[in-house]
């Protein structure tokens, strides 16, 4: 094992260094991932089911009937399938082949109407064609800046005159309560890797880009290891105005207090902007 290799690679991140491997497409990981986002009473993928269901109270009370929807980073379709429900047309779409696979099988058993769409939403073409796109678990975080404004530019590209963009994101407040800390976990496999490792974790912050980072070392048995970086930001209402305005967008709104879970990302320090074309 190259131990300056890895010191090297996980010492000093800058921002907005990547890993080596991505999460979501791994089979091992994509498992677990998905058990936890059924999970209705896990806060820690998705939501709770009681605050999935207020979210599209929410959501049901910013657009008319019928209204046609976008749902990027889509998960398992917790959302997508109760939007349909309410006689919405949802499209989801999502970069988990495991969770795009789960969503299709519900949506037989459901019978509803969901398209579901298995790609990079940063890939996505539409034009004029959606009501209300949304963005749901703190998700527009963890894009970095030019990723961000060019999904903003899809964005106000695919939906139509005052058409909403809603997506949430953990403010100032919530970045005061999260621990920036080092831990290290020894499995004989578990949630990384399905045979022994080792994973060393540790939480960074970078005030200057009011961004976070969660970085996992996952070294194997035989020597290899994985690196996984997972960024964030958080925002305030002045920031979000900052993102969208010099795209064409005319308003944001700024809903707090929805979400009742206790911890980072499921609680009062998570806020939904809706953002009007």
């Amino acid at each position: 094992m190259d131990i300056r290799k890895i010191i090297e690679t996980v010492a000093n991140p800058k921002p907005y260094d990547k890993g080596t491997d991505i999460m979501w497409t791994d089979k091992h990981i994509g498992k677990f991932l998905l058990d936890v986002h059924i999970d209705p009473e896990i806060g820690a993928a998705s939501r709770t089911a009681a605050d999935i269901d207020k979210t599209i109270d929410m959501i049901d009370k910013m657009i008319l009937p019928a209204s046609d929807i976008l749902d990027l980073g889509c998960g398992p379709g917790l959302y997508a399938e109760r939007l349909s429900k309410r006689g919405h047309k949802v499209t989801g779409v999502d970069f988990s082949q495991n969770s795009i696979d789960y969503a299709v099988k519900q949506r037989e058993k459901s019978q509803s109407n969901v398209v579901y769409v298995h790609d990079n939403y940063l890939n996505l073409d539409f034009e004029g064609q959606f009501d209300l796109i949304m963005m749901i678990y703190c998700d527009f975080g963890v894009l970095i800046p030019e990723e961000r404004m060019s999904l903003v530019k899809m964005i106000h590209k695919a939906l139509r005159p005052g058409g909403i963009f809603l997506f949430d994101g953990i403010d100032e407040e919530t970045i005061e309560r999260l621990n920036f800390t080092s831990s290290w976990e020894i499995s004989e496999g578990g949630f990384w890797k399905p045979d022994p490792y080792i994973c060393l974790s540790k939480s960074f912050h970078f005030k200057e880009n009011k961004a976070t980072l969660d970085q996992h070392l996952v070294i194997g048995d035989d020597d290899s290891f994985r690196l996984y970086r997972f960024w964030n930001h958080y925002f305030n209402q002045e920031d979000v105005e900052k993102i969208f305005s010099p795209v064409g967008f005319s308003k944001v709104e700024a809903i707090k207090g929805l979400l009742t879970g206790s911890e980072p990302y499921n609680d009062h320090g998570v806020v939904f902007y809706a953002v009007s074309k």
